[in-house]
């Protein structure tokens, strides 16, 4: 398993330092050679050659490079991976520093004379390259493999450290996990939960986005706080350096799901159940992706994309029907509060129209709608992917209209 980050980072160091030492020699600077003894085979004569001391000319410009722009991006990279100090040794070094910044470094220095060992010309080949890396890479990650992605989740509260949702998914604070990164661990306000995903494919970290929004939707749909999934991911293999990735995901969190210790068999039952049965397409998926995207929006748009919802699985008719209030109530309200919801969600629609218009509306009447909008909607969800509902409901609300 490659890592990649610390491969493109290293990378780009070689490239500035093989340049930055390059033009010390067009601009005079001396590479000294060494007189080296080379004793022939059979007992031949004793034959002597001359070597370049490409680490020395390397040591006398060590504050030079360490002036470079990706200088401490590699020491970083290096500082944050394990058995730099068993790299060292295994390339002849006696005097290894006990760790920290100065094993970083010192394994830096050590990467680039290896480098450019034996060269007289700072020239970086990708043979050269990809074996020194390789012989890096073979011991830093020797018996550690995979690949980990972590996103947050916000509007989130967990009672255990982890929770185990299903294979290679997990939930966790940030405290379980070695060296999450500040930014991921904090909102700015309080400290987060962690969306992790794991496996030993590379494909996990392109997958992981897509089981974080699927996650997301379950917890929608388990309770009222309209949970989200933070815009960064971060992505690590091998347990290299953690790398920033965008998600795509936007939008801030309504309100806070907390889920108590004596409630995680039921989480996970739940989000099992409604990822085994949420379609692919048709009305039921419409309406859930409608659902997700309101959740993630202002309440005078989310007014409209939760009426989108209703009507995907209720108005087939179209909106002019006017349908849509006697259905959502008959499914959604007691008998005695079926006016009331009913005239409810025809207001609803009406205050799009006056919002669609341009008009100005109360905002407490705005939040007060777009909240029963949400409410009914994610009401027949459930129902429906938990299967007390049967998945054609404008036929089930007709029948019960018939009977009321």
């Amino acid at each position: 398993m490659r890592d990649r980050q610390l491969q493109a980072t290293l990378r780009a160091f070689s490239e500035e330092a093989a340049w930055t030492l390059a033009a010390e020699t067009a601009q005079g600077g001396e590479l000294p050679f060494d007189l080296v003894e080379e004793t022939a085979r059979r007992g031949g004569p004793t034959l002597y050659c001359y070597r370049p001391d490409t680490a020395g000319f390397i040591a006398q410009r060590g504050e030079q490079l360490a002036r470079m722009e990706n200088w401490l991006p590699a020491v970083h990279a290096l500082g944050a991976a394990t058995g730099l100090d068993s790299w060292l040794r295994s390339r002849g070094h006696t005097h290894v520093p006990s760790g920290g910044r100065e094993l970083a470094e010192a394994t830096l220095r050590a990467f680039l004379e290896e480098l450019f060992d034996d060269m007289s010309e700072f020239v970086l080949g990708d043979e050269r390259f990809e074996r020194v890396y390789r012989s890096l890479e073979d011991v830093l990650v020797a018996g550690k493999t995979g690949v980990e992605v972590i996103v947050p989740v916000l509007g989130l509260q967990i009672g255990s450290e982890t929770v185990a949702l299903s294979e290679g998914l997990e939930l966790a604070r940030p405290s379980a996990l070695e060296r999450v990164p500040e930014a991921a661990a904090w909102d700015g306000a309080r400290e987060v939960v962690l969306a992790v995903v794991r496996g030993d494919d590379e494909d996990v970290a392109l997958e992981a986005p897509a089981r974080v929004r699927r996650l997301v939707t379950a917890l929608r749909l388990y309770g009222e706080a309209r949970v989200t999934m933070g815009p960064t991911a971060w992505i690590r293999t091998a347990g290299g350096p953690w790398q920033a990735a965008p998600t795509g995901a936007g939008g801030l969190p309504g309100g806070l799901l907390e889920i108590a210790a004596d409630q995680e068999d039921e989480l996970r039952a739940f989000c099992s159940l409604v990822w085994r049965r949420t379609p692919r397409g048709g009305p039921l998926a419409w309406a859930i992706a409608r659902y997700d995207m309101g959740c993630e929006r202002p309440a005078l748009h989310r007014i409209t994309d939760h009426l989108l919802g209703l009507r995907a699985l209720l108005e087939p008719e179209g909106p002019d029907s006017g349908l849509l209030g006697d259905r959502v109530a008959t499914l959604c309200a007691p008998p005695e509060e079926h006016t009331a919801v009913a005239e409810r969600v025809a207001h609803a629609a009406s205050l799009e129209h006056v919002l669609i218009a341009g008009h100005n509306a109360s905002a407490a009447d705005v939040e007060a709608i777009a909240t029963d909008l949400a409410g009914h909607l994610r009401a027949i969800l459930r129902d429906v992917l938990c299967g007390h509902l049967d998945s054609d409901v404008r036929r089930v609300a007709d029948e019960l209209l018939e009977t009321a």
